[in-house]
């Protein structure tokens, strides 16, 4: 008994002590592209549903109009779709790494359909520490950030002219200047070359 009590209290001493002289060792995974710590991301995600859960308000998905969450599509297109991802071919764009990588919203991999509209709400207005996921309390009105919330619940069934809206590129392809355009025409000379005399 006394072994097994000496080595709980050595266990309860040791075991943290030495997890901190890891992580401040300098070898601790911090980089984007490093391998996570074993359970990083299931504590990670307990903590971050648990609390969560605890603050997001509630509204139900049906108190939503079909305008609103068109209005949705728009904001989330401006706002959101450069990180989050858009339908189709408008998704074709280069991406930074971010670690987590922010999951692709209108994905199945990705949908947040079966989460409550609030915890969505929540996390748009509140963003989340230690991730790319910033806070748009301040940027987006409340009114904003419940239409995405409600676009994002719906992501699943959503009709044409909504999608419509998430299938343009977030950057749009440039279009030519006008003196791109006259260089192009047929018989234009390049631009400081003169014209031969005869």
């Amino acid at each position: 008994m006394r072994k097994f009590l000496i080595g709980l209290i050595v266990g309860l001493i040791a075991f943290p002590l030495m997890a901190v002289a890891f992580l401040l060792s300098g070898y601790a995974p911090v980089g984007v592209t490093d391998h996570p710590l074993p359970l990083e991301r299931y504590i990670a995600a307990e903590v971050l549903e648990k609390g969560i859960e605890r603050r997001a308000p509630t509204r139900e998905l049906s108190s939503f109009s079909a305008a609103q969450i068109a209005a949705g599509a728009k904001s989330y297109h401006e706002v959101c779709g450069g990180c989050h991802g858009l339908l189709g071919e408008a998704n074709n764009f280069p991406e930074p790494k971010m670690y987590p990588p922010p999951p692709k919203l209108l994905t199945p991999d990705g949908y947040v359909t079966d989460d409550p509209v609030g915890a969505t709400f929540w996390t748009i207005k509140n963003g989340i520490r230690m991730t790319g996921m910033p806070s748009f309390g301040g940027v987006l009105q409340d009114d904003q950030m419940w239409q995405i919330a409600a676009l994002l619940a719906s992501a699943d069934k959503l009709p044409s002219d909504v999608t419509d809206v998430l299938k343009q590129p977030v950057f749009p392809p440039a279009s030519p200047s006008a003196s791109e355009k006259a260089g192009s025409a047929p018989g234009a000379k390049p631009e400081g070359q003169a014209t031969p005399k005869h």
